[in-house]
């Protein structure tokens, strides 16, 4: 996709709801891109206001419903165990990218995260069920996320994930990823985002897109 395409794709109004480390790594790499950008946390946004300054500067702090209500795409990065407050209604009708993880060795174990028979994502999406969940994002930690990227047609250029059950934001995604200096390589489903999860293969891994691609097909014939 040439630099061209890539701009005209990609969402114009964004919102991030969290300003942890995640959270604020994406809404840079977003600023970056050339999106406007709103941040918002679980408070008065007058809370966050200079820390948005200091970490994301050219984003601007906003209560969480206010940020959603104008936003092409929303970016979902709040702590795992908070994420049941976020209101179903407040996203209802929005493509939502769930950057979120349950790892519980680290979150501790969380009942609603155990069903085994789906992912996490599709967790997410059935509390959420207005909106269109989108899974990318997880896979790659924050920092080499802001560090690793490379122009389109390195050789050495590394890949990430999107799955979703909706082509359309998907591509919007898949966008986004280019955007930031990787290649997306797309799943047509969010039940294939179990592949991103702790624990399989591609999470935490530097691959190319053929290599992931691969990794991915030989991860999910094995769930």
């Amino acid at each position: 996709m040439s630099e061209d395409m890539v701009r005209s794709a990609l969402p114009k109004r964004v919102a991030v709801l969290g300003v942890g480390r995640v959270g604020s790594t994406i809404a840079r790499l977003l600023v970056a891109a050339g999106c406007e950008v709103t941040v918002a946390a679980s408070g008065d946004p007058e809370r966050i206001e200079l820390l948005t300054q200091i970490i994301v500067p050219g984003a601007r702090a906003d209560w969480a419903a206010d940020a959603v209500r104008d936003a092409d795409l929303v970016v979902l990065a709040v702590p795992l165990h908070r994420f049941t407050s976020v209101d179903p209604a407040m996203l209802a009708g929005h493509v939502v990218v769930d950057v979120m993880n349950y790892w519980a060795p680290i979150d501790g174990v969380q009942a609603l995260f155990e069903d085994t028979d789906r992912g996490s994502s599709e967790t997410v999406q059935a509390h959420l069920p207005g909106a269109v969940v989108v899974k990318a994002f997880n896979h790659i930690g924050y920092h080499e996320l802001e560090e690793h990227g490379s122009p389109a047609g390195d050789p050495d250029r590394q890949a990430l994930g999107v799955a979703g059950d909706d082509a359309n934001a998907v591509q919007t995604v898949a966008a986004l990823i280019d955007a930031f200096g990787y290649d997306a390589v797309r799943f047509d489903s969010l039940a294939a985002g179990r592949a991103f999860q702790p624990g399989f293969p591609v999470f935490g891994a530097r691959l190319d897109r053929r290599a992931f691609a691969a990794t991915i097909d030989g991860a999910l014939l094995a769930v």
